[in-house]
């Protein structure tokens, strides 16, 4: 008997990952290339699957843990028979480290795998319909038979419930690929009683059919840039998920834009740019601080809110590739000036692409601005796991009554959504008119 230490392989530029999931236990039997440990790193999640069969002996690491390449994991005992083996097996069978890239998942949420594949978007089953409680959906043992799958189909098969020992694999070796998973859950729901199942569940959700665009007339084909490809199931499965509610308002700006336009060739703002995003920055951690809810998040099983004692705030940074979320972080603690420089140079580096994983975590609540491009109002959608984001349109000049004339007032047109399961109507509009009274007269925000 040998023992084999499993460590972190070469997982990139990324150092300092969390471990989201432990799919192993001590004393258990693994097969080689099942997953044994699951890590997150910047918009992506990373099975690393065993070396060889063997037998857990060890466990080095808990849900949470940060590793880096070269962490140990956990230790296998290996017998010489499975050892020699190993080593004659052919190249295509040698395990390997597979990613599948996904957009921020909810805190203790099993994340949604990026669908890759040739096939347009549209023949992808959606993820609610897939999880309709279809009785002959079930999970895998992954033990009554010998099944050639890489850790990322897996992981895959296990999100759908579907057992790979059922599915037909048409990949070398009968590997089973992700197209012969999505096959064979089509083929199930197809059956009878399958859709009226899903539909009884409320969760059907038909896909879009196919359209031969080309029919009509010349056509051209571009891909998805890659955060478009990675943020566009989380969105989804956020707009799915979330019953939203959107809340429109306006805020009178003008004393605050004389202000801010006021610090430009201050000495003691130096060459920073004071822009209004870093006003609505301080006053909506003032406004988490009074209205502890909208910094909550929900338990996965919806039966709890955890209540946040930070205030971290997103905001949404239009890059040339598509739309990223840094966060900046203890926005309470930091002044305006303090706060405009941070946010300026997150900005620059999220347009070159060069955010750290941990500058796009950990957010409680968000800003989506699309002052510079006008608009009177959007519905922006939240940023799960967060329960709220304020919409930003552009602000305009507008003739307000005051009770003896006419008086040009500068207002800026907000739009807050929410997560209607934690934050009521009620609520949602005081805590946007404590917004718009902070905005109204900035001597409050040292209050």
């Amino acid at each position: 008997m040998t023992t084999t230490v499993v460590v972190v392989p070469d997982i990139g530029d990324f150092d300092g990952i969390p471990v989201i999931e432990i799919l192993v236990s001590v004393g258990e039997r693994v097969s080689a290339e099942q997953s044994l440990v699951t890590l997150e790193s910047d918009k992506a999640t990373m099975d690393v699957p065993a070396p060889q069969a063997g037998k857990v002996t060890v466990l080095q690491i808990a849900v949470g843990d940060m590793v880096s390449e070269g962490s140990v994991l956990l230790e296998l005992d290996v017998d010489e028979a499975t050892r020699t083996l190993a080593s004659e097996a052919p190249a295509d069978e040698v395990s390997t480290l597979e990613v599948q890239y996904v957009v921020l998942p909810a805190i203790g949420v099993q994340p949604a795998v990026e669908v890759q594949t040739t096939e347009p978007a549209q023949h992808a089953t959606p993820a609610a319909q897939l999880q309709a409680p279809v009785p002959s959906l079930q999970v895998s043992s992954g033990a009554s038979k010998k099944v050639h799958a890489s850790p990322s189909i897996r992981r895959f098969a296990r999100t759908l419930g579907v057992d790979l020992t059922e599915v037909s694999g048409t990949g070398l070796k009968r590997r089973v690929s992700q197209r012969d998973v999505e096959g064979h859950v089509k083929r199930l729901l197809s059956s009878p009683g399958a859709g009226q199942a899903a539909s009884a569940a409320g969760s059907g959700i038909p896909p879009i059919p196919a359209v031969d665009f080309s029919k009509f007339g010349p056509v051209q084909t571009q891909p998805m840039s890659r955060i478009k490809r990675i943020s566009g199931p989380s969105l989804q499965r956020a707009w799915l998920n979330i019953p939203h509610v959107t809340y429109h308002d306006e805020a009178d700006i003008t004393d605050l834009d004389a202000f801010r336009k006021s610090l430009e060739g201050d000495e003691d703002v130096g060459d920073v740019r004071v822009t209004p995003l870093a006003f609505f920055m301080k006053v909506l951690s003032n406004g988490l601080r009074k209205f502890p809810p909208f910094n909550a998040s929900l338990s996965p099983d919806g039966a709890q809110l955890i209540f946040k004692q930070y205030f971290h705030i997103g905001v949404a940074v239009d890059t040339p590739n598509g739309l990223v979320v840094p966060v900046v972080r203890d926005v309470d603690t930091k002044g305006i000036v303090e706060l405009a420089a941070e946010l300026a140079s997150l900005s620059e580096r999220a347009r070159a692409g060069k955010l750290q994983a941990g500058e796009m975590q950990g957010g409680s609540m968000s800003i989506s601005s699309l002052g510079g491009h006008g608009g009177t109002g959007f519905t922006p959608i939240v940023n799960a796991p967060e329960v709220a984001i304020l919409g930003v349109s552009r602000s305009r000049m507008t003739p307000v009554w005051s009770g003896a004339d006419f008086e040009p007032r500068l207002l800026l047109p907000l739009s807050l959504s929410f997560d209607h399961r934690v934050i009521d109507g009620a609520e949602g509009a005081r805590f946007m008119n404590y917004v718009c009274a902070q905005l109204k007269d900035v001597r409050k925000l040292i209050l």
